[in-house]
């Protein structure tokens, strides 16, 4: 079965679904590799490492005439624009990627005409057996290095307590808020550059995480049960919950010289935890990353993909960071997309078994129609 790996066409895009690496394991499993010409070069991976591992290199109109599988980081209505200008090359297709399955609606019809199936890897179910598949989870790691990273270069002062001829130079104090895979990152970097790091989520299990990595977790008395489904995702809570967490949190942002914010709820706006009052109370010089900028930000103020200044306070509108870090992004998803691939391929075929959990909840399209159980429930039918 021939396997077709994309060049990325969403604006500054620089990872690729497949490295070099990881070729001989899909090879081993009975799929012959095609890769666009160019796919991964903005990530560092040459066509011709490509063709030493064993791939063909190819046009894109190569690969969609000749491969049944077609893989991509962001496809679909991740990519919406893309994929509508070339959705009748998709007909008949099995395409595996990043998809934003939750706004499958605005292209529901081209998807029925094209026959496509579809693999949603954001809906990879928080489970033991599909850790090694976990894209959200790769690539939150990638976020929350990357925003300790660039607010560690936009603060004003260091982040490290030094002792020096000069006198003493105290920490940075940071502020993490949502403790899932991206804020548990970030905490450990800000740790490992010498801040003084405090976070919070509103999951009670997160705190002894937040504990292990040395950081001091923030009590507001609200954290409940309730904020995460049963398949490990935040759940969004009512508006009155999020009046008395920012008026709860108010101080401790103002103490902060960086705040970084990670609360999202799949397939929602993002919840505004910051307003931007409390922005006016925090020091001049201080910064926020916002990495929900994405789902409208976690800060009031916040301006998807830019950095504004508001009194005195950078605000980073974070978009895409992974893709600031292509070439480790793009293994760690190379390896995430060739475990599923694992999982659904016996013998060089594919095996759709709808029985295995993991399978039944990624399916985002069979044959052109919504299949996935959580994406049926979303959008209530």
């Amino acid at each position: 079965m021939l396997t077709g790996v994309l060049k990325e066409r969403y604006p500054n895009e620089k990872r690729v679904s497949l490295t070099p690496s990881e070729i001989q394991r899909l090879k081993k499993i009975g799929l012959e590799v095609l890769v666009e010409k160019g796919a991964g070069e903005r990530a560092g991976f040459s066509d011709s490492q490509y063709e030493q591992a064993g791939a063909k290199v190819a046009s894109r109109e190569e690969i969609f005439e000749a491969c049944n599988v077609i893989l991509s980081v962001r496809n679909l209505c991740a990519d919406k624009e893309n994929f509508l200008e070339e959705y009748e090359s998709y007909k008949d297709k099995v395409l595996i990627g990043m998809l934003d399955p939750f706004g499958i609606k605005e292209v529901e019809d081209r998807v029925k005409e094209i026959n496509l199936t579809a693999f949603a890897l954001e809906l990879i179910p928080r489970i033991t057996r599909a850790q090694s598949m976990d894209v959200l989870s790769s690539m939150a790691t990638v976020a929350g290095y990357k925003a300790v990273l660039i607010a560690a270069d936009m603060l004003p002062k260091m982040f490290p307590m030094l002792m020096t001829a000069a006198g003493t130079v105290l920490p940075a104090k940071v502020f993490v808020v949502g403790a899932g895979v991206a804020g548990l990152q970030a905490i450990a970097t800000a740790k490992r550059l010498g801040a003084v790091v405090q976070a919070y989520d509103i999951r009670p299990s997160a705190k002894e995480q937040v504990l292990s990595l040395g950081a001091k977790f923030v009590e507001l008395g609200l954290e409940s049960a309730q904020a995460e489904d049963k398949g490990g995702y935040a759940k969004a809570m009512d508006e009155e919950f999020y009046r008395r967490q920012r008026e709860m949190m108010k101080e401790v942002v103002r103490d902060s010289d960086v705040v970084i914010t990670t609360a999202m709820v799949p397939g929602k706006k993002a919840p505004t935890l910051i307003t931007e009052d409390m922005v006016k109370e925090m020091r001049e010089g201080s910064v926020i990353v916002d990495l929900a900028a994405e789902r409208g930000g976690n800060c009031e103020l916040t301006v998807p993909g830019q950095t504004v200044e508001r009194y005195g306070v950078r605000i980073v509108g974070a978009l895409n960071l992974p893709s600031e870090i292509p070439h480790d992004a793009s293994q760690m998803y190379s390896k995430n997309i060739t475990n599923f691939l694992s999982l659904i391929v016996k013998e060089g075929q594919l095996n759709l078994n709808t029985d295995d959990e993991i399978v039944r909840d990624t399916l985002l399209l069979k044959e052109g129609q919504i299949f996935s159980p959580r994406i049926k429930e979303f959008l209530g039918g």
